[in-house]
């Protein structure tokens, strides 16, 4: 996972990442709205691949498909070391 922030130029994936440990459960279109209201210039295609990544690369997401669109959260044994990261790169901020 530090690999895969270390790669984010503009901070997307730490707001994504750092929205998924404060809410609960989100769609893609839930994200990619998000990001449009932080002022981000995202494509919903962009959000989706990033979301899906996040899920099957990363493993830390947990998904529901049993509605009609996907519906993402963070696991809950990853919370913690995502909260650690993120602080972690904050703090090499400063």
């Amino acid at each position: 996972m530090e690999k895969y922030l270390a790669r984010d130029e503009n901070g997307i994936r730490k707001i994504v990442l750092h929205l998924f440990i404060t809410g609960d459960k989100f769609t893609t279109n839930d994200v990619f709205r998000y990001l449009e209201q932080e002022s981000f210039e995202v494509s919903y295609r962009w959000v989706s691949a990033m979301v899906g990544l996040m899920n099957t690369r990363l493993g830390i997401l947990s998904i529901n498909v049993t509605g009609d669109h996907n519906v993402y959260s963070l696991k809950d044994n990853y919370k913690p070391v995502v909260e650690s990261i993120l602080e972690l790169g904050r703090s090499q901020m400063n």
